[in-house]
């Protein structure tokens, strides 16, 4: 069973930076993808940035530039890097983790960390 432990939320003025984290632990196959989704005041949940297993990362438009994903040496945390924070950025921010077995995968999520950016 694989968890994901967030951490780093928060309140933010417009312009300033927050580092998210997100723990895994348990049986985590490789390779694999982390990274971060968000779920603004009713809106769908979003893919903001995604990295497969250290070799390629993926954003979201509206974050590129602004925001970075990246993992520690095990592999096993990935951070998202905030800068210049709007309050469109508003949101609860879940980690997540897909492993992949063979042509299958399953898909992980953290509880959730909210973050808010004032204006």
């Amino acid at each position: 069973q694989v968890q994901l432990v967030e951490s780093g939320g928060g309140l933010v003025q417009a312009g300033g930076s927050l580092r998210l984290s997100c723990a895994a632990s348990g049986s985590i196959r490789s390779p694999n993808t982390m990274g971060w989704y968000r779920q603004g005041p009713g809106k769908q949940r979003e893919l903001v940035a995604t990295d497969t297993s250290g070799i390629r990362t993926n954003y979201a438009d509206s974050v590129k530039g602004r925001f970075t994903v990246s993992r520690d040496a095990t592999k096993k945390t990935v951070y998202l890097q905030m800068n210049s924070l709007k309050p469109e950025d508003t949101a609860v921010y879940y980690c997540y983790l897909r492993a992949y077995y063979g042509t299958s995968q399953t898909d992980y999520w953290g509880q959730g960390t909210q973050v808010t950016v004032s204006s």
